[in-house]
């Protein structure tokens, strides 16, 4: 069945999104969480029911805007001249049940998808980890590639929890956000917690932090830390006619 072409309001958001999401593919290997063509990055159009996500088997040097293939929240090929990655229906899973999630990233990274491997969390031993995830980084079920079982695995562990991150059992950490830079930012956390506390864990046992300094950490930086948005610009005066 041939594919209808998008509007051309809804393209001009799309041909947006491609770009944001081939920009931020480059950062898993700079960043060394990926090898070769695993791992994925994948964000939602705005005011649609669409997501932008890499193509399958494609390497990152071979990446582009144009080669980012969009789909549908079930999953379903509708622009692009590439298969989706194998993960699309993970991703599609988590976006038709969390509206609040705009980006889904999944890597290999190796600390990370030690932990998974182990069918361990990562406990929250560091401020850094009550900061961004606010508590531990909690471990998720085993699951099969190729339909939506890693997005339901990711959904339902991930409810009652602050963390963005899960690892999921012997496969690997996926990470959300409020928009697919959110998720990549998460991805690189999770990789530099694994691997601080994987070496912590070599000298000695974990002590996980206090629950009440988690929640003040957590707090102070989601609502403090950094800059506060700009105020907008202030609109020239005008003098009125007299009436």
């Amino acid at each position: 069945m041939s594919r209808q072409p998008l509007p051309p309001e809804v393209r001009d958001r799309v041909d947006q999104v491609r770009e944001v999401v081939a920009r931020l593919h480059a950062e898993l290997p700079r960043w060394e969480l990926v090898v070769w063509t695993a791992g994925n990055v994948s964000q939602r159009v705005p005011g649609t029911e669409l997501f932008v996500i890499k193509p399958s088997g494609v390497g990152y040097d071979e990446l582009s805007p144009e080669r980012m293939v969009v789909c549908d929240l079930d999953g379903e090929l509708v622009d692009g001249a590439h298969r989706p990655s194998s993960d699309t229906a993970a991703h599609a899973y988590v976006y038709r049940h969390r509206p609040d999630i705009g980006g889904v990233v999944h890597t290999h990274s190796p600390y990370a998808t030690a932990w998974a491997a182990l069918g361990e969390e990562i406990p929250c031993a560091l401020t850094m980890m009550a900061d961004e995830f606010g508590g531990p980084v909690p471990i998720g079920p085993f699951a099969l590639i190729g339909d939506d079982s890693i997005g339901r695995g990711i959904v339902e562990t991930l409810r009652g929890s602050r963390s963005p991150a899960v690892l999921m059992r012997s496969h690997g950490p996926f990470t959300v956000g409020a928009d697919a830079r959110a998720a990549v930012k998460a991805a690189v956390m999770v990789e530099e917690v694994a691997r601080t506390l994987h070496l912590a864990r070599q000298l000695g046992p974990l002590t996980p932090l206090d629950p009440r300094d988690v929640d003040a950490l957590y707090e102070r930086y989601q609502h403090v830390y950094g800059q506060a948005p700009a105020a907008p610009a202030p609109q020239p005066h005008q003098e009125q006619e007299p009436a």
